[in-house]
């Protein structure tokens, strides 16, 4: 403990930094992978065998390790955060991709016949009726990304982005306990924090859409 103690007294700016860097690749990958995974789930609605080609597809990227994915595209996009942010968003796409599919495939067709007989159109019912269903599976699957996103964002310290991974990198190479314990207390408090505050908003959301009808 008083190493720890120590670290702090001497690397406070350092290690506010690296927190800094670790929470800028993440937000950078998951709000890239919502770019990519939101239109394209909801694209996959249109469509079976666009949903399975899809789900197929980053379902195996899914399973190849982070550290793979960095190694193999490193002399395409080179070291660094870039790189980091790639591979990290392609493990962030199928979490989201798969809800927001799942979530517009299983809409309750007595309300969009509801909507349709309302006379709305394509844009007001998925504005007013389609995506406001479909969001809390959509969030949920933000959720699963962002934590996973935190954890593995580790790596990106083995190409040069930083992150708290270089303290547990640094400790590993060191034997430092110290570091090992700060990097790895870091990153799960970081995960649980973002759990949490994501929770509180999709309660204050739904509690917003309760109130409204």
């Amino acid at each position: 403990m008083q190493l720890v103690l120590t670290y702090f007294s001497n690397h406070f700016s350092d290690y506010i930094l690296l927190v800094r860097e670790h929470i800028l690749i993440s937000l950078s990958t998951v709000i890239l992978a919502m770019i990519i995974a939101i239109p394209l789930g909801i694209l996959c609605n249109s469509s079976d065998f666009l949903y399975k080609g899809v789900k197929g597809l980053f379902g195996t990227l899914r399973i190849v390790p982070s550290l793979a994915i960095l190694v193999l595209f490193i002399p395409i996009v080179g070291t660094g955060m870039k790189l980091a942010v790639l591979a990290l968003t392609i493990l962030a796409i199928p979490p989201i991709l798969i809800n927001t599919a799942l979530a517009f495939r299983t809409l309750p067709e007595a309300v969009l016949e509801t909507a349709l007989g309302m006379g709305m159109g394509a844009w007001r019912t998925f504005f007013i009726v389609k995506l406001p269903l479909a969001f809390p599976l959509i969030f949920a699957g933000v959720k699963t990304a962002v934590v996973e996103v935190i954890a593995s964002a580790t790596l990106a310290a083995y190409i040069g982005a930083g992150g708290l991974g270089s303290l547990i990198f640094t400790g590993l190479g060191l034997m430092r306990t110290d570091l090992l314990l700060i990097g790895g207390v870091s990153v799960g408090i970081l995960s649980l924090l973002s759990g949490y505050l994501l929770n509180r908003l999709d309660h204050r959301i739904t509690k917003y859409k309760t109130v409204n009808n």
